[in-house]
């Protein structure tokens, strides 16, 4: 009999992915399915950056590359981080992974010891308890409700400070809340890090460019903290590359230095071809990025002005990213036509899919039971049908 290991027994599933699943099963099936589970830009990659790919195939950039990247991208990821956040960095200070999921797991395994604490504000995305529990170490949740706009406060990471935190993962703009912190509310988290020198700060900013507040601030802007935390982005959602496997960590040298060790010995450098198409990104017209960002913002008022409306449902109105997370809890308990109960946000995800064929996700998954979460990354009219479709069949609990 085959044994597998203790360490992937005890991960999850990805429910997002999990779910998507389903959906192309469905779908599969002849069934007309609208995904609304996984965060995913529907535009197609900017035809430059596309260019800039088959350019670097012609030109036979087709051969291992340096482990954390080629040169001339950390150097052009460099000046994006100078000219768009106020950070300095150096080329070696910058590692390039396959994707900002890699990155960030890169960070964890380099950085947490057996049985070391990692605060994670929830609901938050799926995968950063399971990387914590591969480093084996112990995830403090700090949970901030709708009531709060999903956002903790200085006293809740206070509480939540102990001798052995070693690590808290913030993610602005947030998956899968879409909530933004302002620099004020920065500045008032970061008063209380302060005071705890030992505590590495990763800050997963993958979701920067899809912003509606007019303003970001880098948590590695911060002075008193800047020498410990770790920057996390990537050209997936900014530019519609999600397939495309580039993102990167800008981070303190002795950081950056581990990380390039521990994906040496894992998967060695990304794709050579993505990296020189990633380049052409950072350093092309960025036009394209506004233009995805202002449908986005569209979409965002679109969904949140149909889901306001379902009966049952509590919504916020988030100020990033292209996720809503909406508050079901008094829905639970209630009976659909076929007689089984909804006594779970999970079971409430599964009506959906069975009735309204609406792909979302259970917000259990994100520690967030009693909510559901609905990619808006996708058209306008697939939006009001979903909605629609949901509507329908939530009227139809009783």
């Amino acid at each position: 009999m085959v044994q597998i290991s203790n360490r992937v027994n005890s991960l999850a599933q990805s429910a997002t992915l999990a779910m998507s699943q389903k959906s192309a099963e469905l779908k599969a099936q002849g069934v007309d399915v609208i995904n609304m589970s996984v965060g995913e830009p529907d535009f197609p990659t900017p035809q430059f950056i596309k260019d800039a790919a088959k350019r670097a195939i012609d030109e036979d950039y087709t051969r291992y590359t340096p482990v954390a990247g080629y040169m001339s991208l950390r150097q052009a990821v460099a000046r994006k981080l100078k000219d768009e956040n106020g950070l300095d960095y150096a080329p070696e200070q910058i590692v390039v992974s396959g994707g900002a999921k890699q990155a960030l797991s890169n960070v964890v395994l380099s950085v947490v010891n057996s049985g070391d604490e990692v605060i994670i504000p929830t609901p938050a995305w799926v995968s950063y308890i399971e990387m914590v529990k591969l480093a084996e170490g112990v995830t403090v949740e700090v949970p901030a409700s709708i009531e709060q706009e999903f956002k903790i406060t200085p006293q809740q990471l206070e509480n939540a400070l102990s001798p052995n935190t070693r690590l808290i993962i913030l993610c602005s703009p947030s998956n899968p809340t879409g909530a933004v912190y302002t620099r004020d509310e920065l500045q008032a988290l970061v008063d209380v890090l302060a005071k705890y020198p030992d505590v590495v700060v990763l800050a997963d900013e993958i979701y920067e460019h899809i912003n509606f507040t007019g303003s970001f601030t880098s948590l590695a802007s911060f002075p008193e903290i800047a020498d410990r935390t770790v920057v996390i982005n990537g050209v997936s959602k900014a530019y519609a590359m999600t397939g495309w496997r580039i993102g990167y960590l800008a981070a303190p040298l002795p950081i950056a230095k581990a990380t390039t060790k521990l994906q040496g010995q894992m998967t060695s450098n990304a794709s050579s071809i993505a990296q020189k198409a990633a380049e052409a990104a950072y350093t092309g017209p960025q036009d394209c990025v506004k233009e995805m960002c202002d449908a986005f913002e569209r979409r965002r008022d679109l969904i949140v002005e149909l889901a306001a409306n379902i009966p049952g449902w509590k919504v916020n109105r988030p100020d990033g990213a292209f996720y809503l997370l909406p508050d079901v809890s008094q829905l639970m308990g209630r009976q659909a036509p076929d007689g089984t109960r909804i006594a779970t946000s999970g079971d409430y995800a599964m009506y959906l899919l069975r009735e309204a064929h609406v792909a979302t996700v259970d917000g259990g998954a994100f520690s967030a039971p009693g909510y559901i979460r609905l990619s808006y990354a996708t058209s306008d009219d697939n939006i009001r049908e979903a909605l629609r479709r949901i509507a329908e069949a939530t009227a139809k609990l009783v």
